[in-house]
């Protein structure tokens, strides 16, 4: 029986531009330009931002790292919900500013809608938005752009949220992703037996198909349609960044995007008239984060909180990963979406496809917030299949925290109820994981690696590796000799072994 208190998403909505900087909107405007989409999306938007109470924006891109704001001297929005909100004509009492994360978009999702289940919310906005192409481009240009928005109103800012790496982490290089994810997909190409030359055409044929969708995306930033050939083909334009990925196979931010949805109860989109053909139902949803830090992880190549977080959102929905037909995986690099197949057991060339956006290789990274547009992708999805299913991952940080959205026209049966995560969090907290240590010295394995390249060349080696004589794992650089580096780079490692030894400029590990 539908219930008046059950959560639906009435309106989605997304944008996308390609201006020049001095004709181009600010990041809370692309947001804005998004939620006019999704008020539009409702089919009865006249009057209804009105009725908005609750605004949730997604931490940008900017606001988000370790270093004084707007640093690049253009401004920025004090309070970016109330200037979402003021771009619409609405007038929140509750302003939220999301933490870090790509799970974000997801988490939002499935804490708005308790929200309403349980009468604390009416009618809430969640939107984000990133104009970091525009930015980098005045910047280079020397440009003069004026951001400045003052506050106003309360606002509830979450913050950087968890740190997820130390100063010896981030020292060595691990905690920085585009050198991070490469050691999950080192760990993985391991467990397949490739070498090198054949773990890039495996890479090429997973994230092809992500292009093809890309191309057919209208608010795709990178919509070329690509080969596995091309994709996997290392060369001057398309040189590698950390060893296994070329520059394709990495997540690309530089985007102007915003996306949106509109969430409300059964009860209110009914006083209100929005036709119920349009409302898309969250049918599962769940939370999970793994180990906190890189170092602690039991290992490098599954994801307990995935596998935990997921199979609580299917047993909400009361569905199985088959009932889906619809599926967008997190897909920064290779590596978070072969770990989601693996603890989903999904197939790599699933035939339903495994992204309905492109993935962010391709059709962009908008920093927090490419979660709420495969959100956002999918009400127009599933209205053209009344009764079917779709799935979204979310994940923030290095594989780190992770979030899980079932959507269905569908209706919901029953009282409305997001899942306690306190228990299934405390087994993947209790998971049995290796000792770590700051100063290792003496004989030692490799568990992982990767190589950092410059223009072509490799410039850095990273290793995580285990001592012999106690198997606590440590975390060092190698010699950045080219012979050296050559050789991490042409052949495998996991398993090799060597001598590490604390210094004072970090640890330094030795090949055999």
């Amino acid at each position: 029986m539908l219930e008046d208190s059950t959560p639906v998403i009435v309106g989605a909505g997304q944008y996308s531009e390609r201006k020049p900087p001095l004709r181009a909107l600010p990041p809370m405007g692309l947001a804005a330009r998004a939620a006019d989409a999704a008020l539009q999306d409702t089919g009865r938007k006249e009057g209804l931002a009105a009725h908005i109470d609750t605004v949730a924006v997604v931490r940008c891109f900017e606001d988000s790292r370790n270093r004084p704001r707007d640093d690049h001297g253009f401004g920025r929005a004090e309070n970016p919900p109330r200037a979402v909100a003021r771009r619409i004509d609405a007038n929140p009492s509750r302003m939220v500013y999301g933490p870090i994360g790509g799970d974000t978009p997801q988490t939002l999702v499935n804490e708005i809608a308790q929200a309403i289940a349980e009468g604390e919310a009416g009618m809430a906005l969640l939107a984000g938005g990133e104009a970091i192409d525009t930015a980098r481009t005045a910047s280079r240009a020397g440009l003069s752009l004026d951001w400045h928005e003052p506050g106003g109103g309360p606002l509830e800012d979450r913050g950087m949220g968890a740190v997820l790496a130390t100063p010896h982490e981030l020292a060595h290089g691990v905690g920085i992703p585009v050198q991070t994810y490469p050691l999950f997909e080192n760990a993985i190409r391991a467990r397949l037996g490739h070498s090198l030359h054949e773990h890039l055409p495996h890479m090429g044929r997973l994230m092809a198909p992500f292009t093809r969708v890309a191309k057919d995306n209208p608010f795709a930033f990178y919509g070329e349609a690509r080969s596995a050939g091309e994709l996997a083909r290392v060369g001057e334009d398309n040189p590698f960044i950390c060893l296994p990925y070329p520059k394709l196979l990495n997540a690309r931010d530089r985007v102007n995007q915003g996306a949106a949805l509109l969430m409300t109860s059964v009860g209110r989109a009914r006083e209100l008239g929005i036709d119920p053909r349009r409302w898309i139902f969250l049918h599962g949803c769940a939370e999970a984060r793994e180990k906190r830090l890189v170092s602690q992880r039991v290992n490098y190549h599954s994801s307990p909180a995935i596998r935990a977080n997921t199979a609580t959102a299917f047993a909400m929905a009361g569905k199985t990963v088959a009932d889906m037909d619809f599926i967008d995986l997190y897909s920064c690099f290779p590596s978070a979406v072969e770990v989601a197949c693996a603890e989903l057991g999904l197939a790599v060339d699933d035939p339903r496809g495994l992204t309905v956006t492109g993935g962010l290789p391709f059709f962009g990274g908008p920093g927090n917030n490419y979660s709420m547009h495969a959100i956002a992708t999918l009400p127009g999805l599933l209205r053209a299949r009344p009764g079917s299913f779709g799935l979204v991952t979310a994940n923030g940080g290095y594989l780190s925290k992770h979030a899980t959205g079932i959507y269905s026209t569908a209706p919901f049966a029953g009282p409305w109820r997001r899942p306690d995560s306190s228990a299934m969090q405390a087994q993947i907290d209790a998971m049995a994981g290796p000792e770590f240590t700051e100063q290792p010295r003496g004989a030692a394995t490799v568990e992982t690696w990767t190589v950092c390249f410059r223009r072509g060349a490799p410039v850095r080696g990273i290793v995580i590796g285990r001592l012999r004589d106690n198997g606590k794992r440590f975390i060092a650089n190698t010699p950045a000799d080219e012979a050296t580096l050559r050789r991490l780079a042409d052949e495998g490692q996991i398993g090799r072994g060597g001598r590490v030894n604390a210094t004072g400029e970090g640890n330094m590990f030795r090949l055999e």
